[in-house]
């Protein structure tokens, strides 16, 4: 077989799916709404660029890069062949309106905001604030209102999801400040804590005016209820001079002063205009709905009300003499609450400063970051780096991009669809030129950089391939009979009776795990797997959250997000604690399994995943560190697990569930059509007259047509072409 690195062209996927001979012609891409395309050609003139585009590449591949980039996966063969029935001027521009309103749209761009934002399931109220994007997303909210709520929220970690984001820094207002603008405004001034920025105009005296608006910010932890939560107290711990620069009793409260200019009012501003129109309208629409809706009568809230009450204390009895309760109830009148829900003043008037329509940073740092995400490279690079001394490579295409943006309500879909219908994300690569010209063609976005798939998007992406979300094998056809370590525990001396057996799974007081379950555990981890969230439940009981129940929340919340070292620190000390009182005897338990997996989305696991799960493996980040990005370089741990993972394993494995079965087994076989699906379900391709050769020879030379049918696939899952797009 042929695993060559990438195609030098990728195949269109043959004149039964697709005209081989399309080509798009660039005109028909350019709308009258979107003047992308114009504008960066006007602009590469300005900049003497005077080399030809790439042209714009053909149907196949432009559906793989977009299922890809919107919906976090390779399209489907029913999916493939759905594209190809539309008519072929509307086609592209109609999927990308279809796959933005995909459920799986907000679970793919929950990974972008939480990377952008450093959103942990494992920090103090991470999981609630990752839900609480997924739900931004799919609700539509306006990213200026979604960063308002996370700069200046005040709560509850977990009631209150967007305090989340001031709790990954550790409610620290230095780390804050450096962050919030950095995230949000793109501009690196946290070196300016401890010396005037030595390459650009932000000085200390910035930064702690800056970080002035985070300092009165407090992270308290109950010792009542075990949770976490912020509030605001009266004195700031910004003090100006620094310490070391004066003496204690000359440091004064910093006053907080933003010290990035706005727009000047004498700019054009038709996008704030547009802006002001388009929430105008929707406010009407909104005042017009409700005052079509009936009032409610006074015996519906009373009736309401008594519902809510009885709710609230059915089955619960008072003790006056019970200790515990009468510390929850201290803990309740505690005056925290007045901090508990509230925004913070100050912060609230940084969010405003920050998301100001005349803010251009705020606007231009996100529409950058999205560009740089969908096209590969940033207009401002590294993206998060605006200075004098780093401009943009086309600013006026970024300011057309940062307008729309805000005139569309700073509306993410609207950002999304305008970018992947324009001319730079639908080229080509660049073949057979010479490393300065294919830099230049991409730095001039006449040509798309070559970027690998996020990790979420591999793993989804083999998932999809080999038909795994659901299961693929009949039941019973897969039973394996395995012997599973486990303990016998002897019983005391003097009875004969055995006390009870105890597997390595986990400790007799865990819940009981299958077998097949209890077999992974005992033998190695899964580095494949992880526990599924459920985003809308995640919020449903938090927003319920009280404090009879917070301890008991807090602390399956914890369980939920220990990495795989503390679980298994924790089933160890159960044995310790089993063995202090108990002799037992090791023995192998035969169990029958049927090996008949399915995979959930990656999209849909805490994250970021443990260091050694295949997400991380494939550049996932700790979310820890400001400024950090996914690492796309390859590295021998990447190929180890796609040669001998269980992922890639069980993808490769053919199912009796799965379309291409039937045509390797049975009446209907047919080989050329089983290798030519299975190419468009792995690569969104048609395989060419040689590949189809090499093919049928790997499958001959296999056992079975089923085994060597299995070979094909790992080898088309391993080889760079799936990984990379188009």
């Amino acid at each position: 077989m042929n695993t060559r690195l990438f195609l030098p062209v990728v195949a269109t996927l043959g004149c039964l799916i697709f005209d081989p001979s399309a080509r798009i012609d660039a005109a028909e891409q350019t709308s009258a709404t979107n003047q992308i395309n114009p504008i960066l050609m006007a602009e590469n003139v300005e900049r003497g660029v005077d080399l030809e585009p790439m042209p714009i590449a053909n149907d196949a591949t432009f559906l793989r890069r977009v299922y890809v980039d919107l919906i976090g996966r390779i399209p489907s063969e029913d999916e493939i062949r759905r594209f190809a029935s539309m008519p072929k001027e509307t086609r592209r521009t109609t999927l990308v309106d279809e796959l933005l309103q995909n459920e799986r749209f907000a679970d793919t761009w929950t990974v972008f905001y939480a990377d952008m934002l450093r959103l942990r399931s494992n920090a103090d109220g991470g999981q609630a604030a990752i839900a609480y994007v997924h739900q931004a997303i799919e609700k539509g909210t306006p990213y200026d209102e979604l960063a308002r709520r996370f700069i200046s929220a005040n709560g509850k970690a977990g009631a209150t999801p967007e305090v989340g984001f001031v709790l990954g820094d550790n409610a620290d207002p230095m780390a804050l400040a450096g962050a919030t603008s950095q995230i949000f405004l793109g501009i690196r001034v946290a070196c300016a804590q401890c010396h005037d920025h030595p390459f650009d105009v932000w000085t200390r005296h910035d930064f702690y005016s800056l970080a002035a608006y985070f300092g009165k910010i407090r992270r308290v932890e109950s010792q009542f209820t075990n949770t976490v939560y912020t509030t605001e107290a009266d004195q700031s711990t910004v003090l100006w001079p620094p310490e070391g620069v004066a003496d204690a009793g000359e440091r004064k409260p910093m006053p907080p002063r933003f010290p990035f200019a706005l727009a000047s009012a004498d700019r054009p501003s038709q996008y704030i205009s547009r802006l002001q129109e388009l929430r105008e309208a929707r406010s009407a629409a909104l005042s017009a709905k409700q005052a079509k809706k009936p009032a409610a009568s006074v015996d519906d809230l009373l009736t309401s009300l008594d519902g809510k009450v009885a709710s609230a204390t059915r089955g619960k009895k008072r003790n006056g003499f019970d200790v515990a309760e009468e510390a929850k109830r201290d803990a309740r009148n505690l005056s925290i609450s007045s901090g508990m829900a509230s925004e913070s003043e100050l912060r609230a008037e940084l969010a405003r400063q920050i998301t100001d329509p005349k803010n251009r940073y705020f606007s231009r740092s996100f529409a950058n970051r999205v560009w740089a995400h969908l096209v590969g490279r940033g207009i401002v690079e590294p993206i998060d780096d605006f200075s004098d001394n780093n401009p943009p490579s086309h600013p006026k295409t970024l300011d057309y991009l940062a307008d729309e943006f805000v005139a569309n309500g700073y509306d993410l879909k609207t950002l999304v669809r305008m970018i992947v219908n324009s001319d730079p994300y639908q080229r080509s690569h660049v073949y057979g030129m010479d490393e300065l010209t294919q830099s230049k063609l991409e730095s001039s976005f006449l040509a798309t950089p070559m970027r690998r798939m996020l990790s979420e998007v591999i793993y989804d992406s083999i998932v999809t391939a080999g038909h795994m979300f659901e299961v693929k094998h009949a039941a019973g056809r897969n039973l394996k009979t395995v012997w599973q370590p486990s303990q016998l525990a002897k019983a005391p001396k003097g009875n004969e009776s055995v006390v009870g057996q105890l597997a390595l799974g986990g400790g007799p007081q865990m819940k009981a795990m299958p077998a097949k379950d209890q077999l992974a555990s005992a033998g190695g981890y899964n580095l494949e797997s992880a526990i599924e969230l459920d985003f809308d439940s995640i919020l449903k009981k938090n927003a319920e959250l009280n404090d009879d129940d917070a301890t008991e929340t807090v602390a399956i919340e914890k369980m939920r997000v220990m990495s795989k070292e503390e679980l298994e620190a924790m089933r160890m000390a159960q044995q310790d604690r089993e063995r202090r009182n108990v002799e037992y005897i090791d023995h192998f338990v035969k169990a029958t399994i049927d090996d008949n997996p399915s995979f959930i989305s990656s999209f849909l696991m805490a994250s970021p995943a443990a260091p050694e799960h295949f997400l991380r493996v494939f550049g996932q980040t700790d979310r820890a560190q400001l400024g950090e990005h996914r690492d796309q370089s390859p590295s021998m741990r990447q190929a180890l697990m796609m040669l001998n993972g269980s992922l890639t394993h069980e993808a490769s494995r053919v199912g009796e569930l799965e379309p291409v079965y039937s045509l390797l087994i049975g009446e209907k076989a047919d080989l050329s059509q089983a290798i030519q699906l299975v190419y468009r379900e792995i690569l969104t391709r048609q395989p060419t007259e040689n590949e189809l050769v090499e093919a049928k020879t790997i499958i001959a030379e296999a056992g079975s047509p089923l085994d060597g049918m299995a070979d094909l696939r790992w080898l088309l899952l391993n080889c760079d072409e799936f990984r990379f797009l188009p």
